[in-house]
């Protein structure tokens, strides 16, 4: 019975399908939908106030509101760009820590007779720029999105490109795990390599996971 009441009512339907339909950080969108529910509330307390049937309210209270495919993209852009916005912040965050990598890398080892520790520290070293300039392409992006988006519109392509930088940043960090974990293997002084090798490793996880998370939000935003 209670099953078949919510499956009956307009507005948890309606609530439902935009909720289905929309992708982005959870925490927003969960704000998002609860407006969204709050809004619908009090349209159908408004109706049943002036003496309409309550279900009558709801079908009107959704009529007045506009369709899932009427509200969606512009719930999705707000929701595309905060999710860039996160991306941006984990690789702008998560970023130093494979500079860390490069320093850790840099100083350990220095006089190893082993080629295959020199190669990956040198690896690392490079992956740890691509890094650096993925935090740097980051911090434009929060200012963009941020500060700068109460004068300027937010470029189309934005998120996109925020999550391509991520994706980049997080491939840079698998690769820099794998080498350091190299390096560890052979190297003398280990300990600190298999600091680096985690501090990559738990970096890589963060970013990838986010870029993942951007580029559907940038490829449902295109379509």
């Amino acid at each position: 019975m209670n099953a078949a009441g919510r499956q009956a009512d307009p507005v948890e339907d309606y609530v439902t399908a935009l909720t289905a339909a929309l992708h982005g950080p959870a925490r927003i969108k969960a704000r998002m939908i609860e407006e969204i529910r709050g809004g619908l509330a009090d349209t159908v307390a408004a109706y049943t106030h002036a003496g309409t049937a309550h279900p009558r309210a709801a079908h009107l209270a959704v009529e007045e509101f506009g369709t899932v495919d009427e509200i969606a993209p512009g719930c999705q852009r707000e929701l595309t760009v905060a999710q860039a916005r996160h991306t941006a912040r984990a690789v702008a965050l998560t970023a130093p820590f494979l500079v860390a990598c490069w320093y850790l890398a840099r100083t350990t080892g220095q006089d190893q007779p082993w080629d295959l520790p020199r190669v990956a520290q040198l690896l690392a070293v490079h992956l740890a720029g691509v890094a650096g300039a993925a935090a740097l392409l980051a911090a434009a992006a929060l200012a963009v999105t941020g500060t700068l988006a109460r004068r300027l519109p937010v470029p189309h392509r934005l998120p996109l490109a925020v999550a391509w930088t991520g994706t980049t940043a997080s491939v840079a960090m698998a690769v820099a795990t794998l080498a350091l974990a190299t390096a560890c293997v052979l190297a003398a002084n280990w300990p600190l390599l298999a600091l680096a090798g985690a501090l990559a490793a738990l970096s890589h996880a963060v970013v990838a996971a986010s870029a993942r998370a951007c580029r559907r939000c940038a490829r449902l935003r295109t379509a």
